[in-house]
């Protein structure tokens, strides 16, 4: 059962002493129903927002949420155009804990409307730079996950056997990913701080700018294509362009030639991810949704010969984008590959 707007404001007043509240509203999210929660209008004219998780599945999130936004000390929020939610209190609640924040103003937005705001298009992709262009020292000193390309290349290969195992994917894309996979240069790219979770509802907006972006629990270093394959989803070809072009720009160090190759295989194997929930959880609508889709999927990219996920074999590394991974690259990354030895493989390549 919900709780109610009046248990949360005095909620609310037991994690922030002395907070005046004098008016409390919904909040409506693609999270509703994961979290009870509301916005607290303050006699100050100020306002906060409290969020007490439903499911432990929300609890950890939450935790991984507190933990990141720790992580996200006031010199690393300066590099950042926009806001970063702030924790104010906190307050047990049986078996679990409200977190009260600052509230951020903005709107999320639908992703169908982004090719008529062009604006709003590049200000979202130059939001998407600027947390790729934070030092990776946010996350390694936080003891946060350091993914190498090696290590992103890996789990998608798990999640490939995974989905190959359960005999619903048509064998047309195993054999699509299988080729990604087995391309090396599709994975020789610079790992970078990403957001691990974006999509348009991370993002708040006003107008053509974007004020905040949500929901840090995933938080580390890995492949910044992660952060970006739900362009595959925008209206048109133009809009993702856009937003790329605006990324681009932004970013602080070349932008790898195949990141938008990684995004769309991430983005397809969303699909098998939603499968193998599915599976998961047994829920046969699920599957079938998740099949459908596949299928779906399937007879798209067998006509669509002009967007392959493999790369033609002479497409290497440029020189000076080696020499750019390699002044950037921590030579102490954990993994049983790092980034700076799976670069030295790449300059070898080059070399030969």
């Amino acid at each position: 059962m919900a709780r109610s707007h009046f248990t949360l404001a005095a909620l609310a007043t037991a994690a922030v002493p002395g907070a005046d509240i004098v008016s409390t509203r919904p909040i409506t999210t693609t999270q509703s129903g994961r979290f009870d929660s509301a916005v607290l209008g303050l006699r100050d004219g100020s306002s906060l927002i409290i969020r007490v998780p439903t499911s432990q599945d929300a609890e950890l999130e939450q935790s991984g949420d507190l933990v990141a936004l720790n992580a996200l000390t006031g010199g690393f929020r300066a590099r950042l155009p926009f806001a970063v939610p702030t924790v104010v209190g906190q307050a047990p609640i049986g078996d679990t804990r409200a977190v009260v924040y600052k509230f951020i103003p903005g709107n999320t937005f639908g992703l169908s409307g982004l090719g008529s705001r062009g604006p709003l298009t590049e200000a979202v992709g130059t939001a998407i730079a600027a947390v790729h262009s934070l030092p990776t020292s946010v996350v390694t000193d936080s003891g946060l996950v350091f993914m190498s390309a090696a290590d992103a290349a890996r789990a998608t290969r798990t999640l490939k056997d995974r989905a190959a195992a359960t005999g619903l994917v048509p064998v047309e894309l195993l054999t699509r990913w299988s080729l990604a996979l087995e391309d090396s240069a599709l994975w020789q790219f610079q790992p970078t701080v990403i957001h691990g979770a974006l999509a348009p509802e991370s993002f708040l907006v006003v107008g053509d700018d974007v004020t905040g972006v949500t929901s840090w629990a995933g938080l580390k270093v890995g492949d910044p294509a992660a952060d970006l394959y739900w362009l595959n989803s925008a209206p048109d070809e133009a809009t993702a362009t856009r937003l790329f072009d605006s990324y681009s720009l932004g970013r602080n160090a070349p932008v790898d030639r195949q990141l938008r190759k990684r995004a769309r295989l991430y983005a397809e194997l969303e699909i098998a991810k939603w499968l193998l929930h599915g599976l998961g959880v047994r829920d046969q609508a699920i599957v079938a949704d998740a099949t459908t889709m596949l299928d779906g999927l399937s007879k798209t990219v067998e006509t669509d010969l002009l967007n392959p996920l493999s790369t033609d074999t002479g497409q290497i590394m440029a020189i000076e984008e080696v020499e750019e991974m390699l002044s950037h690259t921590p030579r102490n990354a954990t993994g049983p590959q790092s980034a700076y030895d799976h670069v030295n493989s790449a300059s070898r390549i080059s070399e030969d």
